[in-house]
């Protein structure tokens, strides 16, 4: 279905993506700090349940869409890389707000609220979204098999890679409360370098496209 070339390229964008931090990492890191591994294990469960509803989405209409129309295929690429360009700056206008939600006070949850909760984080996550529409169809050969199916083995491949980070981000945070809790500038300035590296990859992908191949 996919060139060795092709998938190597895919995963290093997809793992680009994943470790830059956004809604999911921030979300995972305060879970991790004001409940421990457990908590923050279980939003990651929650997170990528949600994702995987995504990309089944993704998969069925954007891969209806661009297995159609070439022009399409065109526009969603680039409004998807220009929205990654957009979250960028979010990001970095909004690292104080990240920081404060990270460090303060947080209740104690049940598991399966907790769960839910990751959930709703994971099917809402902007990064996600734009992710998924913006770089999936960049991978998409139109003449190697259905394009809905090399969307939707694409985008696990991408929250594959997303529980393996966010686990590491959990025993991180998990193991390291004190450290982040007294430096919230710490957290300002992980926000900010992943929103500068958000919009590299944006303007990167609005710059060049592989185009897709046409009948």
């Amino acid at each position: 279905m996919f060139s060795a070339e092709t998938l190597t390229s895919f995963i290093i964008a997809a793992f680009i993506m994943v470790v830059i931090p956004g809604p999911t990492v921030l979300f995972t890191i305060g879970r991790a700090m004001a409940l421990g591994r457990l908590g923050g294990f279980l939003s990651i469960l929650g997170t990528a349940l949600g994702s995987l509803l995504l990309v089944g989405a993704v998969a069925l209409g954007v891969g209806t869409i661009i297995a159609q129309s070439v022009v399409l295929f065109t526009i969603v690429k680039v409004l998807g890389a220009g929205y990654l360009v957009f979250l960028g700056i979010q990001a970095i206008r909004h690292r104080k707000d990240a920081a404060g939600a990270i460090t303060g006070v947080q209740p104690r949850r049940s598991k399966i609220r907790v769960l839910v909760e990751g959930f709703v984080v994971g099917v809402s996550n902007p990064k996600s979204i734009a992710f998924f529409l913006a770089i999936l169809p960049q991978f998409v050969d139109l003449h190697t098999g259905s394009v809905p199916l090399q969307l939707f083995v694409l985008g696990a491949i991408t929250v594959a890679i997303g529980v393996s980070c966010d686990a590491i981000w959990v025993l991180l945070a998990s193991a390291a409360r004190d450290w982040f809790g007294r430096s919230p500038r710490r957290l300002e300035a992980m926000g900010a370098t992943g929103g500068g590296l958000m919009i590299a990859l944006g303007a990167f992908l609005l710059v060049w496209s592989e185009k897709p191949a046409t009948t």
